[in-house]
């Protein structure tokens, strides 16, 4: 018997397959971690529905590995978790749902021009209680900038960003695998960023910039 998604996942399902024009009005980082959010609820719930939306999500990204690194820190292994993982988790949730089964076909066939300029993301590892510090990175006076970090596994990152007199500028210390700062600098200037790994487990991470 097919199986009818839920009202929420008939929503984000219609928003999703209006993209990517909407897409284009969100910052590459913002998508990244909206498509993070559907894929850890999506997951939640065995629901495919939001995991195919996330993944929709996702595939309009062109993310950009950086050599930065955290000062002392350890690199991680792998990438941003990718469209193709989610749609694999879909997959697998979806059984044998024909109908589900060809819009994950679908989303996995159709192909975009990603953004014009994605994020640039490096790859790190923290353990239980372990924390990184970045080099300070210039941001430009007057425009949005944004910082983002995204783990691999179940654990809860923190992440603060400081400006180059030390005080603090921005930070997300929710119970989350992701953390997500935004900000308008008044001046150009360097910024200094901590990803905190409060556990409970190891992870990897991305993190990402605009």
């Amino acid at each position: 018997m097919m199986r009818l998604p839920s009202a929420l996942s008939a929503l984000v399902l219609s928003a999703a397959l209006a993209l990517p024009a909407h897409a284009q009005e969100m910052s590459p980082v913002r998508t990244a971690q909206l498509s993070a959010e559907l894929y850890a609820a999506g997951l939640a719930m065995g629901d495919p529905v939001l995991i195919l939306s996330a993944a929709k999500l996702r595939k309009t990204l062109n993310p950009t590995a950086t050599d930065r690194a955290a000062e002392g820190g350890t690199a991680g292994e792998g990438a941003p978790v990718t469209w193709e993982e989610m749609l694999a988790s879909a997959e697998e949730l979806a059984g044998e749902d024909e109908a589900l089964l060809g819009m994950i076909d679908d989303v996995r066939a159709e192909t975009t021009k990603g953004v014009s300029s994605g994020p640039v993301y490096n790859i790190g590892s923290l353990g239980n209680g372990g924390a990184d510090t970045y080099p300070v990175v210039d941001f430009i006076g007057g425009e949005y900038a944004e910082v983002y970090v995204e783990a691999k596994g179940a654990t809860d990152l923190n992440l603060t960003v400081y400006d180059a007199e030390g005080r603090l500028v921005c930070s997300d210390t929710d119970k989350s695998h992701i953390a997500y700062c935004g900000w308008r600098p008044d001046q150009t200037g360097g910024f200094v960023m901590k990803v905190e790994n409060n556990g409970p487990s190891g992870a990897s991470y991305a993190l990402m910039t605009n």
